[in-house]
């Protein structure tokens, strides 16, 4: 638990246990419960925060496999026709030399 091995644990009750006066320990345990509520908060709203992007990422990948098939297309078309006109000249070159 954060990093925190059984024996510090238990370290930090014994302190705590003696440096605190007995009649003070309610307010410890409502302090450490505020503390206790505010991070399962924080967690809550950073896991729902997550689960939010990650939906946005998976509605948004149809999109980019779209963006991507279009352009893969589009080049695609636009090399097969710079081929074409490459062996056309090169067709023009070769028969002005044959003559």
């Amino acid at each position: 638990m954060f990093g925190i091995s059984l024996a510090e644990f238990l370290v930090i009750i014994i302190v705590a246990v003696l440096v605190v006066p007995s009649n003070k320990w309610p307010d410890v345990a409502r302090f450490l419960a505020r503390v206790v509520k505010f991070v399962r908060e924080i967690i809550w709203k950073i896991t729902d925060a997550t689960e939010k992007i990650k939906t946005q990422i998976d509605l948004e990948k149809p999109i980019d496999d779209l963006i991507k098939t279009t352009t893969d297309d589009i080049l695609a078309d636009f090399s097969s026709k710079r081929k074409v006109a490459q062996k056309k000249v090169t067709k023009k070159k070769t028969t002005g030399r044959k003559k």
